[in-house]
């Protein structure tokens, strides 16, 4: 039986290119995860990586900022470019492209010890945008605002974090990256362990947040990306189970008319 999914709208976005990557590849220890991808990511976009369980990509996603190698073991080859810059160059500070390219878990994981506030304003004190306790308050406040979810914690900023629900650790997690001011924001099946009420909000949030910065999304949820994606690619793991891109390109032709069968099938339901 088909599956009929409802594709997000063709929205104009700038051509101009936030971020590439060339012929990446990775391993855990001897196991290649996934070989050769490359892809470029519109500025003010939303690319959805789609695929089949251990088909590589999270993987993918953490080589895109450098998140990858601090696993033991891991290492990674091929270039990753942002502005043009090679993030993996000798010479290029990890935590400035940790910064520049943030990122948002599967799972919720505020930081247990403390605050709403400080879980916000950790990223910048650590990485020295500012110790003024006021520029500070404002950046978490925009941030928060940003990630909507503001109007919910005003009145309890130095309350414990773990005492939001799901949905609002989740948005304070996306806060706690937006107080960085990322250029680009990649989201870890963000809404896999929230209620369909949550799901959406994010949903939304990302819709808003795509004027701002750039958002790659790995998810397993066909319709998510359908919604609310401009860009679509496909991943599938070989008899090696290494992964790799099959098919890459404006979300509405990917569902509507994917030019491989492997996609077709995988969104059909015939596998996956």
């Amino acid at each position: 039986m088909q599956t009929t999914i409802v594709t997000a709208k063709t929205v104009s976005t700038s051509t101009d290119i936030a971020l590439s990557a060339r012929s990446v590849s990775a391993w855990y220890g001897a196991k290649q995860a996934i070989r050769g991808v490359s892809l470029d990511f519109i500025k003010n976009s939303i690319t959805a990586i789609m695929g089949p369980s251990g088909c590589g990509k999270t993987t993918f996603l953490r080589c895109l900022n450098r998140i990858h190698e601090s696993a033991l073991t891991a290492r990674t080859s091929g270039e990753v470019l942002l502005d043009g810059v090679n993030i993996y160059d000798p010479e290029v500070n990890p935590v400035v492209t940790r910064r520049r390219i943030g990122m948002v878990f599967q799972r919720p994981n505020p930081f247990p010890t403390m605050s709403i506030l400080e879980n916000v304003i950790a990223g910048p004190r650590y990485t020295g945008m500012t110790k003024d306790p006021r520029e500070l308050r404002e950046i978490a406040e925009d941030a928060l605002r940003r990630a909507a979810v503001y109007d919910e914690v005003a009145d309890k900023l130095n309350s414990p974090a773990l005492a939001l629900s799901g949905g609002q650790q989740q948005r304070l997690c996306i806060a706690r990256a937006l107080a960085l001011q990322p250029d680009v924001l990649l989201m870890d099946e963000p809404t896999s362990a929230l209620d369909p009420l949550s799901t959406l909000k994010i949903e939304e949030l990302m819709e808003r947040l795509a004027a701002d910065v750039t958002v790659i999304i790995v998810t397993h949820n066909l319709q998510q990306a359908a919604r609310i994606s401009h860009y679509t690619g496909f991943m599938l793991g070989d008899e090696n189970r290494v992964g790799s891109v099959v098919e890459f390109g404006p979300t509405e032709r990917i569902f509507t008319h994917p030019k491989d069968s492997r996609t077709e099938d995988y969104i059909t339901g015939r596998f996956g």
